[in-house]
């Protein structure tokens, strides 16, 4: 059995994680110019929310097959779907195909978010993870400087489709090197794949994130919805294998660390979203602009993740996750105060990067707490029901406001959704007439507007909830390197 090269494996997980994380701002900025292109404003927030309903879908999944089988073979499968996804979305030849290819490029990052996490779980104990979690930390602050700029000058002096384009050398170079220096040895097991619950669950997910688009009756998707994930709950309490065993809800600080997870990731995706389309639809900004406003959130974050990481051995998790969450509450009800029509930019930027600071504070401490309470056969399914509820919770949060936006453009029949395509041009709107322009400015703002306090209430849910999580101190054994909870 060969050894794993810890260095180049890490270098590998970075890349894997620097995709993922740049493809979130790239993608954010250009949207806008892509709308322009494409048309289907009306489905804007799609391309967001079928990324993230089909990682969602896939998270635990993978989770539980890289318990099964290994983390090599899953992951490295993801990263193949998640190119193929990027090429295919770049090719889009309008916004329907571009939301399907997103699907499948999410069903890549399902399996790509979690088991790169896992492994560092796996390959480094807690002392060492404070450290690397400062890499992984750089990677994200790399990301986030680079996408909105990349994005900019990709969108400006070539075109959209060059933003899903620029993933395919990275994650080439991270499967090479992973292929050849990551190494894993699998106890040889028949394993039991519980395809009811995951087609349950599957099922359940899809009809409640229709529901929240709030689209036509929503009321019979969320009880379809409520229906088969009752019964996803009565499957996993039986099956041999469960995709989520229920017992390890039992753990408070997995039952907390989950539901804040969904709370702050709604707010968190919902910024990512909304306010690059604030700033280039409301403010007329362009598209380098509005990934601009991004970018002190994910350079704010890494920093902190650092910080967080190094300060958990000493003063636990609690302290760290209340204050995070606290501090993205307070920045999310800033924002929500001075994102007005005509606003200036600077306090908004401040506001998203303690938002971001908040959130690397808490995420970090989020995860390892989670981690570090149970051994290696759960760390897969641990990780990734954390990542789970942060990407329901996101993806529902997406999909609410993307609603509340929709039913603001569409409030005025005489004002048809097609013209809100063109205030989202290089033009901005200049072509259209003047009273549409302005009734287009207003819905757009007034949508937006709702969709801010929507993160700010679910930011402040959040640090309601991170009230209860337990006060626990991480401890390592000397003799193994696993962490325990004390």
């Amino acid at each position: 059995m060969r050894q794993t090269h810890r260095p180049l494996t890490t270098v590998a997980l970075a890349l894997s994680l620097f995709m993922a994380a740049l493809e979130m701002t790239v993608v954010s900025t250009a949207m806008p110019t892509v709308v322009s292109d494409l048309g289907g404003i009306q489905h804007y927030a799609w391309v967001f929310t079928a990324y993230m309903l089909a990682s969602t879908i896939t998270v635990p999944i993978f989770g539980k097959l890289a318990d099964l089988y290994g983390r090599k073979p899953v992951l490295l499968f993801g990263i193949g779907l998640f190119l193929v996804g990027s090429v295919a979305s770049g090719l889009s030849p309008s916004m329907e195909w571009l939301i399907a290819f997103r699907t499948l490029q999410g069903l890549g990052a399902g399996a790509m978010q979690p088991i790169t996490l896992t492994v560092i779980g796996d390959i480094y104990n807690l002392e060492e993870r404070a450290n690397v979690q400062g890499v992984f930390s750089g990677v994200w602050g790399l990301s986030g400087l680079l996408g909105p700029l990349a994005g900019g000058l990709i969108v400006k002096w070539l075109s959209w489709h060059w933003v899903f384009y620029i993933n395919v050398p990275v994650g080439l170079g991270a499967a090479v090197l992973l292929v050849t220096f990551f190494h894993e040895r699998i106890e040889k097991r028949r394993p039991s794949l519980d395809i009811g619950g995951a087609v349950l669950l599957s099922l359940g997910v899809v009809a409640l994130l229709l529901g929240a688009q709030g689209e036509g009756n929503p009321v019979v998707p969320l009880m379809l919805a409520a229906v088969l994930l009752v019964a996803f709950v009565l499957v996993e309490r039986k099956v041999k294998e469960p995709l989520m065993p229920p017992a390890i809800f039992a753990r408070p600080a997995i039952a907390i660390a989950s539901v804040c997870s969904a709370l702050f990731a709604a707010a968190m995706f919902g910024a990512t979203t909304y306010v690059p389309l604030f700033v280039q639809g409301v403010l007329g900004g362009t598209p380098t602009q509005a990934g601009g406003m991004i970018t002190p959130m994910l350079v704010g974050w890494p920093v902190c993740s650092l910080i967080s990481g190094r300060l958990i051995v000493k003063v636990g998790f609690r302290p760290l996750i209340l204050g995070g969450l606290g501090l993205a509450a307070v920045s999310n009800v800033v924002m929500a105060l001075v994102l007005k029509p005509g606003a200036p930019l600077l306090l908004p930027e401040v506001a998203m990067g303690l938002f971001g600071c908040g959130l690397g504070f808490t995420a970090t401490a989020l995860l390892i707490a989670v981690q570090t309470s149970v051994g290696w056969e759960l760390r897969g399914v641990v990780t990734a029901s954390n990542m789970f509820f942060r990407t329901i919770g996101g993806a529902i949060g997406v999909g609410v406001m993307g609603g509340v936006l929709v039913a603001r453009l569409t409030a005025d029949p005489r004002v048809p959704v097609s013209a809100a395509n063109e205030l989202l041009g290089p033009e901005h709107g200049r072509g259209l007439a003047e009273a549409v322009l302005r009734q287009l400015s207003g819905s757009l703002a007034q949508g937006l507007a709702i969709n801010f306090w929507i993160m700010a209430a679910t930011s402040v849910l959040a640090f309601g909830f991170s009230l209860f999580f337990p006060r626990v101190m991480p401890a390592a054994s000397p003799s193994t390197g696993e962490t325990l909870m004390h």
